[in-house]
Parts: C-alpha cells; sequence; structure tokens
C-alpha cells in the first residue's frame, strides 16, 4: 500500500504544481475562481496534513500567491510523504473539520481523501479554462501513469 499511495501522491504533486504553472502563465485569461480553486486544493491538501501531525491548518479558502503555491505543494508533498514513509495507514486520526464537528477517520480514508479532493476542483478548473478559450489540462491518472513509464 505504501507504493500505491506514493505514487498517487507524486501524481497529485505533478498536476498540482502543472495547474500551478498553467495559472501563472495565462494569468490574463485565467479567472479568479480558478485560482480560488486551486488555492482550495492546496488549502484542503494541508488542513488534512495537519490534522495528521496535530499541527496548525491553513483556512480553506486562504488565498495564496500563485509562487507560494508553488512551495506550499513541494511542502504538501514532502510532509504527505513523510507521513505514508513513518505512520501506519490503520492509525486512527481525531480530528475537528472547519464546521467544528469531530470526526475519527484511518490514516489510509484520509490519504486518499487528499488524492482524490483535488479530481472534482481540477474538473471545475478544467471548465474555467475551456470557458475562457484556454485548453484544458489532462489530469485522468491513466493518462499520468501511461506518460510516466513513456518517459
Amino acid at each position: 500500500m505504501t507504493t500505491f499511495f506514493k505514487e498517487l501522491l507524486e501524481y497529485n504533486y505533478h498536476f498540482n504544481q502543472f495547474l500551478i504553472r498553467k495559472l501563472s502563465k495565462n494569468s490574463g485569461e485565467t479567472t479568479g475562481k480558478a485560482i480560488l480553486l486551486q488555492n482550495h486544493v492546496i488549502n484542503a491538501h494541508q488542513i488534512c496534513n495537519s490534522r495528521i501531525l496535530n499541527e496548525i491548518a491553513f483556512g480553506v479558502f486562504q488565498i495564496h500567491s500563485l509562487n507560494e503555491l508553488k512551495q506550499l505543494n513541494t511542502q504538501n508533498y514532502q510532509k504527505t510523504l513523510e507521513i505514508i514513509l513513518t505512520k501506519e495507514f490503520s492509525q486512527v486520526i481525531e480530528y475537528t473539520n472547519t464546521k467544528e464537528q469531530t470526526f475519527t477517520n484511518s490514516l489510509r480514508d484520509i490519504l486518499f481523501h487528499i488524492i482524490n479532493h483535488p479530481n472534482y476542483h481540477r474538473a471545475q478548473i478544467a471548465t474555467e479554462c475551456r470557458q475562457n478559450g484556454l485548453k484544458p489540462l489532462v489530469c485522468d491518472y491513466i493518462f499520468y501513469n501511461q506518460e510516466s513509464k513513456n518517459n
């Protein structure tokens, strides 16, 4: 399971970095909504890490510069990789969400959320790009996996 989560984490990191670069490169055609959504993706990942590590979390819709997003994405990746390598997937994490509700989830489920949650928002960002004349990013895992094997 460790190898699988590492591969998924690398996929997530790759497309976050790619999208941040695309948003930076096309800043004139990029909407505020696309930037807000990418901020949310990075913030949500950091929030999940903070729940696991009992650290201070960002706000869900806290805004960072695109340059900061690249750095935060790298920090998120490194922290989650360390979590994957050092913690048990069955470990139960208790945390309070942004609505002050207390939950418990396994580390495995939180890690899956870290990987799965951005896909929903990447689809929203792709729609924003398309509506503003930009070619949307193909970010399916199977596509990424094939590209990785060919490089």
